[in-house]
């Protein structure tokens, strides 16, 4: 099932069978609007300052992060496995199934590896060249946008899947963080400009409403597009920042006004967002900063911070096993098969039967947000359960210590926005890299950002 299948599947469906349910409190309470004068008022956050352990503990997490994006990337495509096992002697994982998304987070992951100096730069730049070739002038693409899935040794399309434009968007990110780190690279700046600006995004308006403002979330040959559109907030900014910034192929700016923004109001705590897992709050935010800035709406950043803060409590509210040392819920595995956890809930309706588990790149791509508690509970995690969690390539995707349940699996996306906030905290590397495109700057002052006071 595609993550974006699971989110629409669990929004209509209050429990998944067979999962056991653990009531939120009943202080939980939803409201919609999208008026452009909502005033956000999130607990400011508290400064932290990183202690020598916790760089030590984060320099770690990054390192073994990067050596997924290197190891599990097929030798001849560059493409990086959805995932692969994280009891890895180093070998390409047998699966062949590489996502598009995952490369992306792999490519802004080799400029990290070279930024931190974990791998001689030589090796890294031609693992950046070889991606860049072979998605420039091998792997199919309609428009420009890319299938989500494809074989990790021939890139062709795996199974039926979609045409994707967050993929693709998250692919594109990683493109043009390659772009500017390595700005002095002749064919990595040809290829990366290449790959960007043959995207035909007005093409991908065009769904089954002809001449829509808001962006339909994939096609297939066999059908057309998919009726699902990307029309509420979610991890969508990056798409629409994109495509507003193409030199070549732009959409309106209008467009970014286009898509509602629900407000959710849980103990406390009002915020824009949906009900779905965290990592909504985090995708868009690994590349563009939004720190001291704001559109109409908010600021996104300050946003998340309150919508981690909520997701926090609710995860609390839940009772044991969650502790300040134990939260954090997202789409991933789980002893259940792949679903996607959110919250907090809707009028007491448990999102996806949560059931115990904990999956750790919830609060990891949260780390710049809430620094000191995400720290707590990453640090909290393999203290307590070690080597039955932690692997080759750090923290295996979720685990259900209760139920002796700890997946034999990492994902690549999952590392991904973990390797990427935690650089983010660390230094703020990727978000002033990624700034460096002019693209980048021309988009978010087309759709009416400002700084803040």
């Amino acid at each position: 099932m595609q993550r974006r299948d699971c989110l629409k599947l669990l929004a209509g469906a209050a429990l998944l069978p067979g999962l056991s349910t653990l009531t939120p409190s009943a202080s939980a309470q939803t409201a919609t609007s999208t008026s452009p004068d909502l005033h956000l008022t999130p607990e400011e956050p508290v400064s932290y300052t990183l202690t020598p352990a916790d760089d030590a503990f984060l320099d770690e997490m990054e390192r073994r992060a990067c050596l997924y994006f290197i190891e599990q990337a097929g030798p001849a495509t560059g493409q990086v496995l959805d995932r692969a096992t994280n009891h890895s002697n180093g070998q390409l994982d047998p699966r062949p199934m590489a996502s598009i998304a995952a490369t992306g987070f792999g490519l802004t992951a080799l400029c990290i590896a070279d930024h931190r100096g974990y791998h001689p730069r030589a090796q890294l730049l031609e693992q950046v060249r070889r991606t860049l070739r072979f998605h420039a002038q091998t792997l199919p693409n309609v428009h420009g946008f890319y299938y989500h899935f494809n074989d990790v040794h021939t890139g062709a399309r795996f199974r039926d899947v979609e045409l994707s434009s967050i993929d693709t968007s998250l692919l594109l990110c990683g493109v043009l963080t390659t772009r500017a780190h390595f700005h002095n690279d002749a064919e990595i700046h040809h290829l990366a400009t290449l790959i960007y600006n043959r995207i035909d995004w007005p093409w991908m308006l065009n769904g089954p409403v002809n001449g829509s403002a808001t962006f339909s979330m994939g096609w297939k040959p066999e059908s057309g597009f998919l009726s699902a559109r990307w029309k509420a907030y979610c991890e969508l900014m990056m798409i629409y920042l994109l495509a507003i910034g193409s030199p070549t192929h732009p959409i309106p700016a209008a467009c970014w006004y286009a898509w509602s923004r629900p407000v959710i109001h849980y103990d406390g705590f009002t915020y824009i967002s949906g009900n779905d897992p965290i990592f909504t709050e985090q995708y868009s935010q690994a590349w563009f900063d939004f720190r001291h800035q704001r559109d109409r709406y908010a600021n996104y950043f300050t946003n998340s911070i309150t919508a981690t803060r909520a997701h926090q409590a609710f995860c609390l509210s839940l009772g044991k096993p969650y502790s300040r040392g134990y939260w954090g819920i997202s789409a991933s595995d789980s002893a259940h098969g792949y679903t996607a956890w959110g919250g907090p809930n809707v009028q007491g309706q448990g999102f996806g039967g949560i059931d115990g588990s904990v999956v750790p790149n919830a609060t990891a791509g949260s780390l710049p947000f809430l620094p000191k508690a995400c720290l707590r509970v990453q640090q909290s995690l393999k203290a307590n359960f070690g080597d039955k969690a932690w692997g080759r390539y750090g923290f295996c995707d979720a685990f259900h210590p209760q139920a002796n349940w700890y997946d034999p699996d990492v994902l690549g996306i999952d590392l991904g926005i973990s390797l990427l906030m935690a650089e983010n905290l660390r230094s703020g590397f990727v978000w002033e890299t990624f700034s460096r495109n002019p693209e980048v700057s021309a988009a978010m002052r087309r759709a009416g950002f400002h700084p803040t006071q």
